[in-house]
């Protein structure tokens, strides 16, 4: 291979001067799943991506865009290009880890990739530099491809992961998330329950607080609770809060009166249906516990970390180690891949504040068990 002083070249950031070759690049590198020149001025504009470019004599020959999942510790390689004039010389290898070198800088743990099975010699690169496959998806790409999705720890020494396998659910509301973390419970604990919108709706139409911040009410963990125990499954409650739940979120003691009415509802209910409820913090050891028994815990949290919102929000855990939990978060709402949904590292500092909502700093979770376990 020939070296860099034979073959010069230098990497930089984007700028938005570099659109118009950048958009002509993506246009002769890719047949399919090419970004736009809007979407490539807007990553150029955007504060929560990484991307450089690799330039030779003046002319752009590469470049990497890598997307920082806000209020994670999660850096995704985006889209990663060489012009044919450029290869042979070690340019991608550099972009990627001048990449993950600026992932390390912003706090990031682990960059993950897709890639098309037929890709050899990117999959060749990836696994050089330590990427590891850890799923399959069929027709991934435009052209109905496969893609292998990789991953690397860029941050720290690799760590026991304590997971479990729990399939992807996005809530097709702006106020099922509760019902949609239920379901990636639910058919993570018994392949044959299948989640549907029918089933979103009924449970959020068991579990409904009535009223919330706004618009439609979200879900109580006692009703979670009481919804998949009648589907069959056994459910125990930790909740640090003896009074009513989400009370100061609504302004009118009209409303106040029915959300402390529902409240009562729910903790009479649980208590005639023998369901657990833990008056009291759960801790991240006992999250881990839990994990290691089998079993899956529905965690509220708030998403102001991740979208400078103060709204309530449901997770299911899937999986913790040292330093992170990992979520599947039913919210896809802006569009991200499904992908990215999917065992999101949260480091624990950072959830040991966003699993705290509201002034009463509520903490909640509904811990799920296949029935007789």
């Amino acid at each position: 291979m020939p070296s860099a002083d034979e073959f010069p070249y230098s990497i930089r950031s984007a700028l938005i001067t570099d659109v118009p070759a950048l958009h002509a690049l993506e246009q002769s590198t890719f047949q399919g799943d090419r970004l736009s020149l809007r979407r490539l001025r807007h990553w150029v504009n955007a504060d929560n991506r990484v991307f450089l470019v690799a330039e030779a004599q003046g002319q752009l020959i590469g470049y990497v865009l890598v997307l920082l999942r806000r209020g994670t510790r999660l850096a995704r390689l985006y889209s990663l290009a060489v012009a044919a004039a450029g290869r042979g010389h070690g340019i991608g290898r550099t972009l990627l880890l001048a990449a993950e070198q600026a992932g390390i800088e912003s706090g990031r743990l682990f960059m993950r990739l897709e890639v098309a099975t037929s890709n050899t010699a990117a999959i060749s690169l990836y696994r050089q530099l330590g990427y590891r496959t850890f799923g399959f998806y069929p027709a991934y790409y435009e052209d109905a491809g496969d893609a292998m999705r990789m991953q690397k720890r860029i941050r720290y020494p690799a760590a026991d992961l304590h997971s479990l396998p729990v399939p992807w659910y996005g809530q097709t509301t702006d106020f099922t998330c509760g019902p949609a973390a239920a379901m990636m419970a639910m058919a993570a604990l018994n392949e044959d329950y299948r989640p549907t919108v029918s089933e979103e709706l009924a449970l959020w139409r068991e579990a409904t607080t009535i009223f919330m911040t706004s618009g439609h009410g979200g879900c109580h963990p006692l009703g979670l609770a009481l919804a998949m125990q009648r589907r069959g499954y056994h459910c125990g409650v930790y909740l640090n809060q003896a009074t009513a739940l989400f009370v100061d979120g609504v302004r009118s003691e009209a409303k106040k009166k029915v959300i402390r009415q529902v409240d009562a509802d729910y903790r009479s209910a649980a208590c005639e249906a023998g369901i657990p409820v833990h008056c009291e913090d759960f801790t991240q050891q006992q999250l881990q516990q839990w994990l290691e028994e089998g079993a899956l815990a529905l965690l509220l949290i708030s998403t102001y970390r991740l979208d400078g919102k103060r709204v309530p929000h449901w997770v299911t855990l899937s999986g913790i180690d040292e330093r992170c939990l990992y979520v599947h978060d039913p919210d896809n709402e802006d569009g991200r891949d499904p992908l990215d949904n999917q065992y999101l590292p949260i480091a624990r500092d950072d959830f040991a504040k966003m699993s705290l909502f509201g002034r009463e700093r509520l903490r909640t979770a509904v811990v799920v068990r296949c029935r007789g376990e």
